[in-house]
């Protein structure tokens, strides 16, 4: 048995419906692959080695596509420590991969200026990452007693500032002298002209050196001067995005060839299945955006800031199919053009407008209204200053801008262009909550659907349009009210291939599937499994060609990993394509159905890039993304569980146990929270290498001996609506429960003190570990907090509105969920945790809360650790590995030290 080492220091609504909502998970406890151990090393685990400078997470591939016929797979991403995403193809039918682009190929269509700069800010960016994990080593050797030179980078920086300073006081002392010599020499030219002119003698010149003393020797700096000019040094080195080479962008297939289009620094190159090389068709010093292919392959279209354009590639010259939108003087509403949709036959496009919500006047563009700025500190410099964010919250006045859908049938290769008509759908704006979604065509060009959602009204419409110019859509299906709060978020109308039916994502029953609306019959039905498979499936891939099978990603039968499923859709049964332990990002379907490609791995084997054949069982391996370095720190994995609530609910979580760990122990824990819906992302899934959910969490148990667990109480998303909706209205207190019904199910099966047990949480999870910390005092010994929105009407109106409470545009009601009364409720050590640079979750929240605490005399209880430089994720002076050095220590302080 292991000992502690003391420091000094309302019911919510039944569960019958859900209560297998978790089931799945059950199975997955015993599941060999991801609760395995890792090999044990030699290796001494440390902050440093953990949260290293360069991270050991790489970038994955982006843009997967497929070409037509299906053969080939085009995709952005570059190995490991190399900068952009380059384009790849792979060639299904070879097995072979092309690189396309790279900084040496590139350089044929850059300016050597360009080349220059790129290579010489990579080499900065590694010797800076370097020398910051040289420093944190050092600085952890010095505080174990070593004897090191903490002030070394300093000085070999203020070295080469000084160098630097020399150089440019040669330099400008060189140009001065002749700018000076050049300046005589004209004086004595312009005396000899004179006297030339005026018959007398010229005056003899006077030696430079003899009639100019010599300038007085500038006295050197002192230390505190150079310490200035390095700071202004890095402040002018300091990386941006673009130092850095790109990579390309936005890939385009042809419809019919084996050819494609992609985008690289604003310009349009072209590739065919079998060259070599890649060739430039657009390079302007306007950012191009490419659309499609012309429905015979023969042009392309694409956009620059305002016009649709079209080329052909026989031929020269650039056609405009559409121009900026043209309005009558005396119009009320003047649009100009926002997005374009062409069909895929290329006979039809949708053009979405938005109008100003002011006119101009006397020529001049018209003047937008601001909305509220909030002011953020800066005290980087010797005196702070303010800077300004947007912040829209619960109770302002929205001014969205008025709407317009055109549909325009795309003109033909020659003739004059067609009279502008007029919209088909129009949308007033003003103060309002309405989005609209993509519009989609029908692979034909025979009709399009939209969807749109009307947040005060809580309303969902689907609209559906035939390809008409004039005729306006129809409104053929409508949901009002309780429609689940993260629909709208996931909501992505599109056609069969055979133009039948139009595939939604709804939350009828408690999940957000897809669903079929009949467009000949007009009525909906469910598509996987009649609407009653407990699991989340809100992401379709595509359809076989026949229209008779569709492809999604869903998590049924794990809801910590994301498969790839076919699904028939006449009887609505789904077979499984990808590894059951995957999770699946970024997936993709061929138009034929044979092929699938998506990021995919879990925490025994990081994410790659897999190309998968629908009915095999092996996925080929595309991609090495990640440092291999991974497995020296890799020490421990975690094991998956699940627990019931108080309402029946199986709530999912996963913990590591450190080595010799023993049901009978009595070890200090840890509990991760996050606690809110985040689209289509939560805590425990199986791929999630989260830095303070898992990483830190392994560090604790295997250096330690903490038992370190992450929840996924209700509140969280991918889970269903009774968990996404489990904040509304009543943020905080579901979640409280779960933790709860957690501690004592820890108590009873994981060898922990229950007096020894610490809750951590970032941003909701900030807000989660407050409002426990306050209202159930006595239920952890401590807690750190990070970035907790403690204020909701004073968070961003986009999530409060739809995640916590309903909003009055007339007053800030949500400030009925604020924490501040309750920070009395204090018993126990909070860790407050900001980046006073956050224009996320504000600093303020935090300053208000901590002023709370301290008017109700929790000074003693209560400590405050900054970023003054940081942002929501931090970054700034505190670095990742910074703040877990923190956590670390208070923990260890707080919640005591194993012993044997």
């Amino acid at each position: 048995m292991l000992t502690l080492e003391t420091p000094k220091n309302s019911k919510i609504g039944s569960a019958a419906s859900s209560a297998c909502l978790l089931a799945a998970l059950l199975s997955a406890m015993t599941f060999s692959v991801l609760a395995q151990t890792p090999a044990q090393t030699s290796t001494v685990l440390s902050l440093e080695k953990v949260f290293r400078a360069e991270p050991y997470r790489g970038e994955n591939a982006k843009e997967a596509k497929f070409s037509r016929s299906g053969r080939y797979l085009a995709y952005l991403w570059n190995p490991f420590g190399e900068p952009g995403s380059d384009l790849y193809v792979h060639d299904s039918k070879t097995g072979k991969t092309q690189r396309l682009t790279s900084p040496a190929l590139m350089a044929a269509f850059d300016a050597p200026e360009d080349i220059e700069r790129f290579d010489k800010k990579l080499k900065q960016k590694r010797s800076e990452s370097a020398e910051r994990q040289a420093k944190e080593e050092a600085q952890a050797a010095y505080l174990q007693g070593a004897s090191v030179d903490l002030g070394q980078w300093e000085a070999a920086a203020i070295e080469q500032v000084k160098q630097d300073y020399a150089a440019k006081k040669t330099r400008d002392d060189a140009q001065k002298a002749a700018e000076k010599a050049e300046a005589e020499a004209e004086k004595r030219a312009a005396e000899a002209l004179e006297a030339k002119r005026s018959g007398k003698p010229v005056a003899v010149a006077v030696a430079a050196s003899a009639a100019a003393p010599a300038d007085k020797p500038e006295k050197d700096k002192e230390l505190w001067e150079w310490r200035d000019e390095l700071k202004k040094k890095q402040t002018k080195d300091k990386l941006k995005p673009t130092d850095l080479y790109p990579g390309a962008t936005q890939i385009v297939w042809a419809n019919q060839k084996d050819e494609l289009i992609f985008a690289y620094r604003g310009g349009l190159f072209r590739w065919v299945a079998g060259d070599s090389k890649i060739a430039p068709l657009q390079s302007t010093a306007r950012a191009l955006r490419m659309l499609a292919y012309a429905a015979d392959d023969q042009a392309y279209v694409y956009m620059d800031d305002k016009r649709v354009l079209r080329a052909r590639f026989a031929a020269g010259g650039v056609q405009v199919l559409n121009r900026e939108l043209i309005h009558p003087d005396d119009a009320e509403k003047k649009y100009q053009v926002e997005s374009t949709t062409i069909s895929e036959d290329g006979r039809w496009m949708a053009l979405v407008g938005r109008a100003p919500l002011k006119p101009a006047e006397d020529g001049k563009p018209a003047a937008e209204p601001t909305g509220r700025k909030v002011e953020i500190m800066n005290y980087a410099e010797r005196f702070a200053s303010a800077k300004k964010v947007d912040r829209e919250v619960s109770d302002d006045k929205r001014t969205n801008k008025p709407l317009a859908i055109y549909i325009r049938k795309v003109p033909g290769l020659e003739g004059a262009p067609a009279k502008q008509p007029a919209p088909v759908f129009t949308h007033g704006g003003g103060d309002s909550w309405f989005e609209l979604s993509p519009i989609a065509w029908a692979r034909d060009g025979s009709r399009y659907a939209f969807t749109t959602w009307e947040r005060e009204k809580e309303l969902l419409r689907v609209y559906l349009g035939g390809a008409d110019e004039n005729a306006k859509p129809e409104m053929v299906l409508e949901r009002r009210g309780d429609v689940g709060h993260e629909v709208v978020n996931v909501i992505q109308p599109q056609f069969t291939p055979d133009g039948k039916t139009l595939v939604l994502t709804l939350d009828e029953a408690g999940f957000r599937q897809p669903y079929g609306w009949d467009i000949a019959t007009r009525t909906l039905r469910p598509l996987l499994e009649n609407g009653k498979g407990e699991f989340e499936a809100h992401q379709v891939l595509g359809f076989t060609p026949d229209s008779k099978a569709m492809f999604v990603v869903a998590n049924k039968g794990d809801l910590a990993a994301m498969n790839l499923f076919r699904a028939n859709l006449a009887d609505g049964a789904m077979q499984a394509l990808g590894a059951a332990a995957d999770y699946h990002r970024n997936a993709v379907v061929s138009h034929d159905g044979q092929w699938l490609a998506a990021n995919a791995g879990h925490w025994a084997a990081r994410p790659e890039l897999k190309l998968i054949a629908a009915g095999k069982a092996d996925a080929k391996v595309l991609t090495d993304s990640h440092d291999k370095a991974w497995a020296k720190v890799d020490m421990l994995r975690p094991e998956r569980f699940s627990f019931k609530n108080r309402h029946g609910d199986s709530i999912p979580a996963y913990v590591f146990k450190p080595s010799g760990w023993t049901a009978a122990d009595k070890r200090p824990a840890v509990v991760y929270i996050y606690g809110g819906p985040l689209n289509d992302r939560h805590s425990v899934e199986a791929d999630s290498f989260q830095p303070s959910a898992y990483v830190f969490a392994m560090y604790m148990a295997a250096k330690h001996g903490y038992v370190m667990v992450t929840i996924d109480s209700r509140g969280h998303s991918n889970y269903g609506r009774r968990f996404s909706d489990a904040n509304w209205e009543n943020p905080g207190l579901p979640q409280t429960e779960d933790l709860e019904d957690l501690f004592k199910h820890m108590t009873a099966n994981f060898g922990i003190d229950p007096a020894r047990v610490g809750l951590n949480g970032w941003s909701f999870g900030g807000f989660q570990t407050q409002y426990t910390m306050f209202n159930r005092p006595g239920l952890f010994a401590a807690g750190i907090a990070g970035a907790g929105p403690t204020e909701w009407e004073n968070y961003n109106s986009w999530y409060s509105g739809r995640t916590i409470g309903k909003a009055d545009r007339a007053k800030p009601n949500l400030r009925k969920y604020s924490l501040l009364p309750m920070a009395k409720g204090l018993r126990k050590p909070l860790l407050l945790v900001h980046g006073m640079l956050d224009p996320n979750v504000l600093y303020q929240d935090t300053v208000n809360v901590y002023r709370a605490l301290l008017e109700s005399g929790k000074e003693g209880l209560v400590d405050l650790f900054l970023d003054p430089d940081g942002e929501h994720g931090m970054g700034g002076a505190v670095k990742t590995v910074g703040w877990h050095r923190k956590y670390e220590a208070f923990w260890l302080q707080h919640l005591g030290r194993v012993t044997p």
